[in-house]
């Protein structure tokens, strides 16, 4: 059993309101195409809620469950957990925390992953490389964007 974990800090420059907005809510707005691991055409919603879902589906009923969440401390963090399978990595399970803290210039969006099971050294380095792309690619620029209109 392997247990490896990781923190990765993306600082934002917009409200810590606004930054929330669009990770609890506008998700498909800013989730990047090269993790539809559906379909192209599939759609991702959070229900920010504890027992919600982030889920990825598409209308014709296929889906991914990427995570339930655990807590949700609106405004602030989430918890949330997840299966990794062995086609990426695991098996294994990620405990996800993302939380905002407000700063003097927006926001410091942080990722905390804490992934244990028969997880590939590998396989968890592609997964913070990941989350720092998503999260600076997707949420980081689109808020960003929406804050400069």
């Amino acid at each position: 059993m392997t247990s490896i974990q990781y923190e990765i800090e993306i600082p934002i420059e917009a409200p810590k309101e606004k930054v929330w907005k669009a990770l609890t809510e506008d998700i498909d707005a800013w989730w990047l195409p090269d993790f539809h691991m559906v379909s192209a055409k599939s759609t991702i919603r959070l229900d920010a809620t504890a027992g919600g879902q982030l889920i990825e589906s598409t209308p014709d009923g296929s889906s991914l469950l990427w995570f339930t969440v655990q807590m949700c401390d609106v405004g602030n963090s989430l918890h949330l957990a997840g299966f990794i399978f062995p086609q990426w990595g695991g098996p294994g399970t990620s405990l996800l925390h993302l939380s905002l803290e407000a700063t003097a210039t927006g926001t410091l969006f942080k990722v905390q992953d804490s992934q244990f099971g028969a997880i590939q050294a590998s396989a968890a380095k592609s997964m913070e490389e990941g989350w720092t792309w998503l999260f600076t690619d997707g949420l980081k620029k689109y808020v960003e964007q929406e804050s400069a209109l």
